[in-house]
């Protein structure tokens, strides 16, 4: 049995108004959920690089779940759709930092860990389940993404929907940067101003 890759279809935004933009949102019914720590880990691969390659392979851990998320390369810049593969892990403290060691292990360098508060919420557009996802990130900012998950099939419509759902919103400067990468940046413009 094959089961197809499924795709990931997002744009993301700083914020700038977070009381205006929360307001919009939940008139268009976006309803929140409680607000959860997600713990994100990043490593490297042994043989390529994968800020070249904009791959990602992650960890991540809310309370006592933990994710491992490979994210492929990025195929539409527009709306950042990817390939995503996910696999939940046993739940446990110790299982984030067991699969940590064994992907050491296997020579995959931990990059950075990244942590931030998320709530989320479910936004019906275009016949579309759009999750909306709000994001403080110590100490990059405030941001708001919208996602949709995918098949091939789907993949242009998915895109029209988020990319109209941001003109509604007046959201036009998106930000095409993780925040892996944005916290390394910021990492760096510490150490060079000291």
């Amino acid at each position: 049995m094959t089961t197809e890759t499924p795709y990931e279809v997002e744009l993301k935004f700083r914020v700038t108004d977070a009381v205006a933009l929360r307001r919009q949102l939940c008139e268009m019914g976006v309803t929140w959920g409680r607000v959860e720590v997600q713990v994100d880990q990043y490593f490297q691969h042994p043989a390529r690089n994968f800020v070249e390659t904009d791959e990602a392979l992650r960890l991540r851990t809310i309370g006592e779940q933990t994710t491992l998320t490979f994210k492929g390369p990025v195929i539409d810049r527009r709306t950042k759709t990817r390939q995503e593969l996910e696999v939940a892990l046993q739940p446990g403290h110790d299982v984030a930092a067991i699969m940590a060691c064994v992907l050491q292990q296997l020579s995959f360098p931990a990059v950075r860990e990244v942590r931030k508060e998320r709530s989320t919420g479910q936004l019906n557009w275009q016949g579309h389940a759009v999750t909306c996802c709000w994001d403080e990130v110590p100490p990059i900012g405030t941001f708001v993404e919208f996602e949709l998950l995918t098949d091939a099939a789907g993949k242009s419509a998915a895109q029209q929907a988020i990319l109209s759902l941001a003109e509604h919103c007046g959201l036009t400067a998106q930000e095409p940067r993780s925040y892996l990468q944005m916290t390394l940046e910021h990492d760096e413009h510490l150490r060079d101003a000291r």
